[in-house]
């Protein structure tokens, strides 16, 4: 049996794709240290940080609401993000922020898995340090593109492009 150029050509890029993919994801697996498995705790707002929080200014700055704190669409210094309020999510997404809060149940079994931030947009933390919720109320077909990503030290990340971009969680005073 003789094989076209074409053909293992083809063969050849699969082969070489999953053998980065594979060499990637198992240096990611030794270079990190491995996570707690269960959902992280978020039980605060931003200025309940060890640090009292990011500013609120455009620019991440002092400027921000009348308490001096981040206001919707100000940029985490941090991360870079732009800030959003909790209300201004769609509401399934409300729900699934307080069932983070409670620490489930979740609509799907891979609700808290662990996100590994591959992409690169959130800030680079430890594998393990950021879990992912679907947003989605049935996850008999499609888990769809709208998740929430939660950090280990309240703070939540909403991505509606299935991680192409995100924004940051301001959380209301809970």
């Amino acid at each position: 049996m003789t094989l076209s150029r074409t053909t293992l050509r083809t063969v050849g890029t699969v082969v070489l794709t999953v053998v980065v993919a594979l060499a990637f994801f198992f240096l990611d697996d030794t270079e990190q240290a491995p996570g707690p498995s269960s959902a992280p705790a978020v039980s605060g707002t931003p200025s309940s940080l060890p640090d009292g929080g990011p500013g609120g200014g455009p620019d991440g700055g002092p400027d921000g609401g009348p308490d001096g704190g981040p206001e919707s669409g100000d940029l985490d210094p941090e991360s870079g993000l732009a800030w959003v309020e909790l209300e201004d999510l769609p509401a399934v997404a409300q729900d699934v922020v307080e069932d983070i809060e409670q620490g489930g149940p979740f609509v799907c079994d891979k609700d808290g898995s662990t996100f590994s931030n591959y992409e690169g947009i959130l800030p680079e933390r430890e594998r393990g340090y950021y879990a992912e919720f679907t947003v989605i109320d049935d996850c008999s077909r499609n888990r769809g593109a709208l998740r929430i990503v939660a950090g280990d030290v309240d703070e939540l990340y909403f991505t509606d492009d299935h991680y192409d971009s995100f924004d940051r969680v301001l959380l209301d005073d809970r």
